[in-house]
């Protein structure tokens, strides 16, 4: 009785030992791969920031679907953007009412007054949107204000966050993305410069990132078999005869915006000086006239500049006042006058402006200039830049 009692306590710590090693290998296992992983941390921070945006967006959307998110769907999650957060909207935009009037038209009001047409299967906005155009024309803009307007989550889609060293990962953020855009719509995914990312296939591409390519059009198109769903993917780039045809297909709905005209560029030019203080000899006709086939991102940097050079020169003046002073007063002490000497300021380095000075019609031109310039050595001050369309 007493052996078989010891064989029968030693069978028990043997299991015990047993479970115990499986527990510490398990748990050591599970932590070493963890360290192993490089993006471990990113996509800890990933997580803890799609968290805190799924947070503020509880109130609109169902409990279910947050709590049933999947590690790929909060990666995905930390680049959502609330409607709510975001600056634009199509007062932010000008010289494109054409555009905007359009994309109001066929794109916002079927999202926005959906219940209105319930009964019909067609009134419904497109699954797809391209944008193209010469960059820096506001196609970004227009991508941000769409969403703004017709209040859906928008997705700043990066490429770079669907590869991933692993085989398989790629496959299951891109499959992320549309079931996550499905539990939070009305959404917009958005992929800026889409040539980079669905550019047309051939032979010489990696068997990776074909794969990932046909995933994200197969869940594309299956958005086609659910009407109900507001998931629109929404696509910028200057190059779209690069894109796949099958892509384009996927994008019924496109939309050129070039380079502003004469009186595009007036309308721009008043928006983006709204708020400044300008001087009196300001002709912004002319400089419209003057800017020929420049865009408004390269508007709005030439009226920064003259903003810069507005400073400059009276930081300059400021600058020349003070060091006369300061001349001024080694003399005075040289000679024992202590009774006419300046007092310096204390901050010699940095004057103080009473008064921000207006911008001149003359720092507009000096920046047009000098941008003229820039843009003559790298070879964008001919129809260069055109061609991109």
């Amino acid at each position: 009785m007493s052996g078989s009692s010891i064989t029968r306590n030693e069978v028990v710590q043997f299991v015990l030992r047993i479970s115990l090693v499986s527990i510490v290998t398990y748990y050591s296992a599970k932590w070493l791969m963890k360290n192993l992983d490089p993006t471990n941390k990113s996509k800890k921070k990933a997580i803890e920031k799609a968290e805190d945006i799924l947070r503020k967006l509880g109130p609109n959307i169902k409990s279910s679907a947050l709590t049933n998110l999947n590690d790929y769907e909060l990666v995905i999650a930390s680049h959502l953007v609330v409607p709510e957060n975001i600056a634009v909207s199509w007062d932010s935009i000008a010289g494109l009412d054409h555009v905007c009037q359009e994309i109001k038209e066929s794109l916002v009001f079927p999202v926005c007054h959906r219940d209105m047409f319930s009964a019909s299967a067609l009134y419904q906005a497109p699954k797809g949107v391209l944008l193209y155009g010469p960059p820096g024309c506001g196609k970004t803009l227009i991508a941000k204000a769409t969403a703004k307007e017709a209040g859906m989550r928008f997705i700043n889609l990066d490429v770079a966050m669907l590869t991933d060293k692993w085989y398989g990962e790629s496959q299951k953020l891109a499959s992320a993305v549309f079931s996550l855009a499905v539990k939070i719509q009305p959404c917009i995914i958005f992929i800026d410069e889409i040539d980079s990312f669905l550019r047309a296939r051939n032979a010489s591409d990696h068997e990776a990132t074909a794969m990932m390519k046909t995933q994200f059009m197969m869940l594309w198109d299956g958005l086609n078999t659910e009407s109900d769903s507001t998931v629109i993917v929404m696509g910028a780039t200057n190059r779209p005869q690069d894109l796949d045809k099958a892509i384009l297909r996927r994008m019924p709905a496109q939309f050129h915006i070039g380079l502003p005209s004469e009186e595009q560029r007036l309308k721009i030019l008043q928006l983006i000086l709204r708020q400044e203080k300008l001087a009196k000899d300001i002709e912004l006709a002319q400089l419209a006239r003057m800017t020929n086939g420049y865009s408004g991102s390269d508007l709005r940097e030439m009226c920064r500049n003259a903003s810069v050079y507005r400073i400059r020169k009276v930081m300059r003046e400021k600058s020349k006042e003070m060091a006369a002073a300061a001349e001024l007063g080694k003399t005075n002490g040289m000679n024992g006058n202590c009774s006419k000497a300046v007092s310096i300021p204390s901050a010699a380095g940095s004057p103080m402006l009473d008064e921000a000075p207006a911008i001149t019609m003359e720092d507009l031109v000096e920046s047009l200039r000098n941008m003229k310039h820039s843009k003559y050595n790298s070879g964008l001050l001919n129809d260069a830049r055109i061609d991109l369309d």
